[in-house]
């Protein structure tokens, strides 16, 4: 309130404040009389306050605990695929050499393979020969 206007009805005045609602209310002097309810309720608001205060804190807390045990357990996981994805290219590492190191064997099947065949083909002439060569027989010796 400004000094230009009047005090309400039931507004008193505070001998070291002004104008107030009640002495025992505003009255934050050490030796001013207050009301004991007041400061009850205010008691627990403030409480009550500090419960949700950290009710909040503590929720939050309990939020990050969580991200630094979900990240860890991340950090496992990432861990161990990395040394899954490691023994991998080992092992390709591994097979390639090994793959390397038998092509000429390989090659030398694949001859090996070409040799068969024309073999094989060489025998079914031959066969396909001697066929002919006893049915010549026989026509001659029917003569």
């Amino acid at each position: 309130m400004s000094e230009d206007t009047e005090p309400e009805a039931g507004v008193t005045d505070s001998p070291l404040r002004g104008p107030t609602l009640s002495t025992s209310t505003s009255s934050f002097e050490a030796l001013d009389p207050h009301d004991p309810n007041l400061s009850r309720l205010a008691t627990s608001m403030f409480n009550k306050t500090a419960e949700y205060l950290y009710g909040e804190l503590t929720s939050s807390l309990d939020d990050y605990r969580l991200i630094e045990e979900m990240n860890h357990v991340t950090t496992i996981k990432y861990n161990d695929m990395k040394n899954i994805a490691s023994n991998v290219s080992k092992s390709l590492i591994e097979l390639n050499s090994k793959y390397e190191s038998i092509i000429p064997l390989l090659e030398q099947i694949d001859h090996l393979e070409d040799n068969v065949t024309k073999l094989e083909q060489a025998a079914y002439k031959l066969d396909a020969y001697s066929k002919r060569l006893e049915a010549k027989f026989k026509t001659l010796e029917k003569r």
